[in-house]
């Protein structure tokens, strides 16, 4: 009777380590702080993006190998007259792992930048603007992968009028 109570008890531990595990609290992927960007009315700003994936861990890049793995994405909601350009991934590295070494992913992992270019049009007002936008991604290490997560992102954006054109000396 004790031995079947302690085989329950253990076993219950057994599947909460593993979901604790699954969690998601050990992979995780950060954000640098972005100094707040300049921008001038009517002209085209890249806004780096700089990310870190934790040691031991990678992410699927934004272009996978195979259409069932989650790219990672960047989705960002804009204010009104500033418009959101290309969105510029790196290229992943290609990566055999244990679980699969014949073939490869394409991963990123440690640090890694995206850079976004925003254009403030000409009708903007100047003044203090802010992005929000979240990265999602799918953390796995070498044996398994995590559920897909949600990362905040948040820059800061001082839009300024464009430089005023000095009048040119006819002479």
């Amino acid at each position: 009777m004790i031995s079947l109570n302690l085989s329950r008890w253990v076993a219950v531990l057994v599947l909460w380590t593993g979901a604790v595990a699954q969690s998601g609290k050990a992979p995780a992927v950060s954000m640098a702080p972005v100094a707040p960007v300049a921008a001038e009315r009517g002209k085209q700003t890249k806004v780096p993006l700089n990310f870190r994936v934790a040691p031991g861990f990678h992410i699927n890049s934004n272009t996978p190998k195979d259409e069932f793995l989650i790219p990672t994405a960047l989705k960002m909601d804009l204010p009104t007259d500033i418009v959101l350009g290309k969105i510029e991934y790196p290229a992943g590295q290609d990566v055999s792992f244990p679980f699969s070494p014949e073939s490869k992913l394409n991963v990123y992992s440690g640090d890694f930048t995206i850079n976004l270019l925003v254009h403030p049009s000409t009708s903007v007002a100047p003044g203090n603007y802010t992005m929000h936008g979240v990265l999602r991604y799918q953390a796995c290490d070498n044996a398994q992968c995590f559920p897909p997560k949600t990362l905040p992102v948040t820059v800061d954006v001082k839009v300024g009028k464009e430089p005023t054109t000095a009048p040119r000396n006819p002479g």
